[in-house]
């Protein structure tokens, strides 16, 4: 991607835990700030706690716009966010992890737990079959990111993925470099498809 790039709307992948460490809550109010400097619509899963709830409140202080997209059940117990206008209320997990590619321009991923990891490597594989072309970007702050980047240079050094499927993310240290990262991605398009096996 180019720098004239118009980036409008990002979907954010993080976790919901209220026990988090501090470092991962400052992290995630300079994602935020980021975005609100660019003007930037944060799509988000809709809750109110951890780093979800964090995003959500400091782009929502200062009028940021922001969209949940959460499973009905989630809303049963009580999880959506009630300071977001703009939830949208979807049946399943898989419809919520469709709905969040529409109309993304970027991924980022964010320290969270399983539903986090699930969620960027569905992305990952969407993006090695050409279903989605949008730059990924994994903050790996602290280092949190290390077992798994390891785990898929390990695919491509066993031939279980091809070298050029390193190209589908970028990494970067912590969230103040994500919006320069998205601006700088290698270019991806649906003919991935040519070359998704190896």
């Amino acid at each position: 991607m180019k720098s004239s790039v118009i980036i409008r709307q990002v979907c954010v992948y993080c976790a919901s835990s209220k026990k988090i460490d501090e470092r991962y809550l400052l992290d995630a109010d300079a994602l935020a700030e980021s975005f609100l400097a660019k003007d930037i619509t944060l799509v988000f899963g809709g809750g109110s706690v951890g780093l979800m709830g964090r995003l959500a409140d400091r782009m929502l202080a200062s009028g940021g716009r922001v969209i949940g997209i959460m499973p009905q059940f989630m809303k049963d117990v009580e999880w959506a966010h009630k300071g977001v206008n703009d939830i949208k209320f979807v049946k399943d997990m898989h419809e919520r992890k469709k709905r969040f590619l529409d109309g993304t321009d970027a991924l980022v991923a964010l320290p969270g737990g399983c539903g986090t990891l699930e969620e960027l490597l569905e992305a990952i594989t969407l993006k090695r079959l050409g279903l989605f072309v949008k730059p990924i970007i994994i903050v790996n702050l602290d280092g949190f990111y290390d077992p798994l980047i390891k785990m898929l240079e390990r695919c491509v050094e066993e031939r279980f993925m091809a070298p050029e499927h390193l190209k589908m993310w970028t990494i970067v240290s912590d969230s103040k470099e994500v919006l320069p990262a998205i601006y700088t991605a290698p270019e991806w398009d649906e003919g991935a498809i040519k070359f998704a096996a190896v």
